[in-house]
């Protein structure tokens, strides 16, 4: 049966190679990829690369997906963080039995909308991100990538290509 994973990428300022290479992996492995965002029209990353979303935040039915993937990048902060759509489909994913996923300062979606009390993670550190991981209670890993039970998290870019093995390996097992 094929696997489909929901990608949210930020509007603006997402992190080009956390959302190409683990989209890259999961598709190499023909998980179908839908690709979500704030808004309709071109997604733009830190570094130049657009991104056409296939749908909104708004629109997506989290029934539809095995998986959800949050993409970092600073444009996380600005769009994802406090977005209470974003946190209603990452705890509707999870609590269906689904696998939730978020790289750099992405953990701090997953740790707002309650996902990683008790839950080993890790995250692109800075006093912010460390500060707001610990206010969910998760239990702070050095780890490029960690895995805790259905919750993936990566550090950063260069985990990217890791992060996408382990959601593709976890996903597909």
């Amino acid at each position: 049966m094929e696997k489909k994973v929901l990608m949210i990428i930020a509007q603006r300022d997402f992190r080009d190679e956390e959302y190409e290479e683990p989209k890259a992996v999961l598709e190499m492995e023909g998980v179908e990829v839908v690709v979500a965002s704030t808004a309709v029209g071109t997604a733009r990353g830190m570094f130049g690369m657009q991104a056409t979303p296939d749908t909104t935040v708004d629109e997506v039915n989290p029934a539809e997906f095995d998986a959800v993937v949050v993409v970092g990048g600073s444009g996380s902060q600005t769009y994802l963080w406090n977005n209470s759509k974003v946190q209603k489909i990452v705890q509707a994913i999870h609590q269906k039995g689904g696998l939730v996923a978020a790289i750099c300062i992405s953990p701090v979606v997953l740790a707002r909308a309650g996902l990683l009390r008790g839950k080993r993670a890790t995250v692109f550190r800075t006093d912010t991100t460390i500060n707001e991981l610990k206010k969910g209670g998760a239990l702070i890993s050095d780890a490029p990538v960690v895995v805790d039970g259905k919750i993936i998290t990566g550090m950063g870019p260069e985990a990217a290509k890791e992060f996408g093995r382990k959601i593709a390996d976890n996903l597909l097992k």
